[in-house]
């Protein structure tokens, strides 16, 4: 199933009064139960894509959908209930509460999903905790956690909601490669089990877990279906 597509999108930045272009007639289409690595140098429009698929950031012309609704004509307010409960976010540095534990940390989206009371949280929490393999870190705080498990958690929390879409930007940026195998085979497994996850990252470890790698280059798409 399709559940995010960008047709002819365009991106430009204006700096300094001088035009650039960030994405040039950009067309993709992105499935449940495929993963997607998004590759290229520096400076290509990387984070810029992933933004504009997360709804945190617009296309300067052309059509961005998620589930076949254009993002431009959502609210605010609509844009934020779907991103609360069909995307799931997970970054680079985690982004994780330090005064919590690994299972509040887990927990807090939760609590502005209206379809969970207090006991479901706690069970669906504790599913999250046994999926990720961090049984027995649940009471711990980040500082006392590595950096793979950190980034466990950072995925717990991402698909807390069970969202379709998993956007991952630079996952395994902090990791070493042992810890960035498990992050990727985590990620390969979500897809697998029907969400849509697209990675952008600068490693070519990703392109061994991708059925679909897109390279950014000068604003244009490569697409290579694996």
């Amino acid at each position: 199933m399709i559940v995010a597509e960008i047709k002819e999108g365009y991106k430009e930045y204006i700096k300094a009064k001088e035009k650039i272009i960030i994405l040039e007639n950009i067309n993709v289409k992105f499935e449940t139960g495929k993963m997607y690595a998004i590759t290229g140098n520096s400076g290509e429009g990387k984070t810029t894509l992933l933004n504009i698929i997360g709804t945190v950031d617009n296309l300067t012309n052309g059509k961005a959908l998620i589930n076949n609704k254009e993002i431009i004509e959502l609210t605010e307010n609509e844009k934020a209930i779907l991103r609360m409960s069909q995307i799931g976010f997970v970054f680079q540095n985690f982004y994780l509460n330090k005064n919590m534990t690994v299972e509040e940390n887990i927990m807090q989206p939760l609590f502005i999903n209206e379809k969970y009371d207090k006991n479901n949280m706690k069970r669906r929490t504790q599913e999250l905790i046994k999926q990720l393999g961090l049984n027995s870190r649940e009471k711990h705080f980040p500082y006392e956690l590595s950096g793979g498990e950190q980034q466990r958690v950072a995925i717990a929390r991402a698909i807390a909601n069970d969202p379709k879409i998993i956007l991952a930007d630079e996952p395994t940026g902090n990791l070493d490669s042992n810890n960035e195998r498990k992050v990727l085979e985590i990620l390969k497994k979500l897809s697998q089990n029907g969400k849509c996850v697209i990675v952008v990252s600068h490693s070519n470890e990703v392109k061994k877990y991708a059925d679909v790698v897109l390279n950014l280059e000068k604003g244009k798409l490569e697409i290579n279906e694996i």
